[in-house]
């Protein structure tokens, strides 16, 4: 039996782990080879940052030079920029051309530049004092992808990731100078990646800098049926054998979203190999999803103190009706939740706290474990 385990969850899954996402990898591959500027809008947990490194890895194997940046590691807008210009200018192999060609480059601000054998590139602008200042930095700074393209002769293509984080700097020229700069920037596709559709949505409205900037990607759930004979065929290859059924039981569970689903049958395989089992059934998924609930509930219930009496009411409802008809009156009554208003109140508290998500007609609990451990231990 081999020893390793097949399912990776808790960051981007590799080649061998990615599934189901070929039409969308196939078409965002093609769209940044081609300059496109994509907005690709994901819930969290779908899967969006591993869909991205696959289609960077398709597009290094095309010589494209790739970057993949996380808008909201930062915690300033200068912070921002000059890791971002820093990530850029990294692409640029030739080390000792790069303080002479960047301090040419830069107009707005004097670079502090640095090269070194164990430090890499160290680039900064000390001297960005004001918001004015940091606006002049930003037009060269957005512009630097171009510039890159051009000096190293390959097209490049850039993934921001959490791009919905770009809306909390300060001011409003932030989105207006980055659509002026990428448009112009022939060589050089984007893919602006967001994790909170309501904002990214927003983003990319009629009154917003990027509307109609470029073709949009909103990532949807994993068929089941696939995912499931997936994850048994993952069993198999490791000589485990699932009983009927387990693939669609995991997913199931794990609300079919890739992150849980990894995790459930990561743990499951992990028990199985601890039992020495050769075959892996319900009783054992079971049996891990009981083990994964106790570790977890020191966690889950300080959350569920954080809330309100409304707001736990509501969150069981979310729960008990999949998230389904929760305004009706015959479900208010049922459950004890009070008036429409009230309900409307505490699922807005819950999205805001990040623990419930809307989807399409419907809430979800955003943590399948999360969503067993209201529904197996509250009342």
């Amino acid at each position: 039996m081999a020893a390793e385990n097949p399912f990776v969850y808790g960051e981007v899954v590799p080649a061998g782990a990615f599934v189901g996402r070929d039409a969308e990898l196939d078409r965002l591959t093609a769209d940044l080879a081609s300059g496109q500027k994509v907005f690709l809008i994901s819930p969290r947990r779908y899967g969006k940052s591993s869909l991205i490194r696959q289609a960077c890895a398709a597009l290094a194997r095309r010589k494209v030079a790739t970057l993949e940046f996380t808008v909201s590691s930062f915690s300033s807008y200068v912070a921002f920029l000059e890791g971002y210009a820093r990530a850029v200018v990294a692409l640029d192999r030739q080390a000792r051309e790069v303080p002479g060609w960047l301090s040419a480059f830069f107009h707005a601000a004097r670079p502090e530049i640095r090269v070194s054998p164990g430090r890499g590139l160290t680039l900064g602008f000390p001297a960005i004092r004001t918001p004015r200042d940091a606006a002049r930095l930003a037009e060269e700074v957005f512009a630097l992808p171009g510039e890159l393209a051009r000096r190293i002769e390959r097209p490049v293509a850039i993934a921001l990731d959490e791009f919905q984080a770009i809306a909390g700097f300060p001011g409003t020229s932030v989105e207006e100078a980055l659509r002026a700069a990428v448009q112009r920037q022939r060589d050089v596709g984007y893919v602006f990646a967001g994790s909170e559709p309501s904002l990214m949505e927003q983003m990319i409205g009629p009154k917003r800098p990027f509307y109609k900037a470029g073709p949009v990607m909103r990532l949807q759930k994993i068929p089941p049926a696939l995912f499931a004979r997936f994850l048994e065929q993952r069993f198999r290859a490791t000589g485990m054998t699932p009983a009927d059924g387990l693939g669609a039981a995991i997913v199931d569970l794990a609300g079919n979203l890739p992150y849980d689903v990894q995790r459930l049958a990561h743990e499951t395989w992990d028990d199985a190999l601890a039992l020495r089992r050769r075959k892996v059934g319900l009783e054992d998924l079971h049996a891990t999803l009981h083990r994964l609930l106790t570790e977890q509930d020191p966690l889950f219930e300080a959350i569920w103190q954080r809330q309100t009496l409304a707001q736990r009411s509501v969150l069981r409802a979310v729960v008990l009706e999949h998230g389904a008809g929760l305004l009706s009156a015959e479900t208010r009554d049922r459950h004890r939740l009070g008036g429409a208003s009230s309900v409307q109140a505490a699922l807005a508290a819950l999205q805001r706290d990040d623990l419930i998500t809307r989807e399409q007609n419907r809430y979800v609990v955003v943590d399948s474990l999360m969503r067993e451990w209201v529904a197996r231990r509250t009342y």
